[in-house]
């Protein structure tokens, strides 16, 4: 998944590839879109996590030298099962999926492998990342809290990032950008604040939210999406220095 009409096609998501056309490119370090197939409240399709992850992707893809893998596009929603259409899988699949495709780049001579994270409960991403520390195919997990921060101030979010917890302000101004099709009616409206969430992963999301909105999508803009996304970008070149530098380690 891209950006809009009006940005172009970075050239470089593996499907549309052939395989001369990637020796071509060589590049050494991967970048796996990994999203959710889970409810976004009444306005943003349930493929949003996946459609921000893969929109980070394309944008990290544009300006600097990876290869852009084809997304996971189900993974861990278990807290959103009450909401029609939420798909999961378990963390232990979720796992092994990723396992995998790690050790298939590795075989194939890929130096490492970058996480672009579009769903906050795919805890299990961590340890993926922290095992891979102890062995010579390196690991990162992106976007980290603090360059989701960074962005935030970059692009003038005024929500919290505790707040803004799920189709808020950033989730909406990300797809108002790059997606303005996916955005029904009804973001302006949708505010529902819910900042003490303690007992989260035993009860769920139905315990603090009723429209499965936890966050002020109503400050949404794509100006602020344009924002959040260079401001990702310009974070990633320290994953990928640290991820591209294994070899010379």
């Amino acid at each position: 998944m891209s950006g809009s009409g009006t940005r172009p096609q970075t050239g470089k998501m593996l499907p549309t590839r052939t395989t001369e056309e990637v020796r071509a490119d060589g590049a050494d370090v991967a970048v796996l879109p990994i999203g959710s197939f889970e409810q976004h409240g009444a306005f943003l399709p349930l493929a949003t996590d996946t459609v921000i992850a893969c929109t980070i992707a394309d944008e990290i893809a544009a300006a600097h030298p990876v290869l852009h893998l084809p997304p996971v596009t189900i993974s861990c929603s278990h807290e959103h099962a009450a909401w029609p259409g939420t798909v999961s899988l378990s963390a232990a699949t979720l796992y092994a999926v990723v396992r995998d495709i790690a050790d298939s780049l590795r075989r194939s001579g890929v130096r490492g492998l970058i996480l672009v994270n579009g769903h906050g409960g795919n805890y299990v991403l961590r340890n993926i990342v922290q095992e891979s520390a102890a062995t010579d195919f390196r690991m990162a997990l992106f976007p980290g809290s603090a360059d989701w921060d960074s962005a935030r101030t970059r692009a003038g979010v005024r929500t919290p990032s505790n707040t803004d917890m799920h189709a808020g302000e950033l989730e909406t101004s990300i797809l108002l950008h790059a997606h303005p099709e996916l955005v029904r009616p009804g973001h302006e409206t949708s505010d529902w604040i819910s900042d003490d969430r303690k007992h989260l992963l035993t009860l769920g999301m139905p315990a603090y939210t009723e429209s499965g909105v936890i966050g002020r999508p109503s400050e949404a803009s794509a100006d602020k999406g344009k924002e959040l996304l260079a401001g990702l970008v310009e974070s990633f070149a320290e994953y990928l220095s640290l991820v591209g530098a294994v070899k010379e380690a």
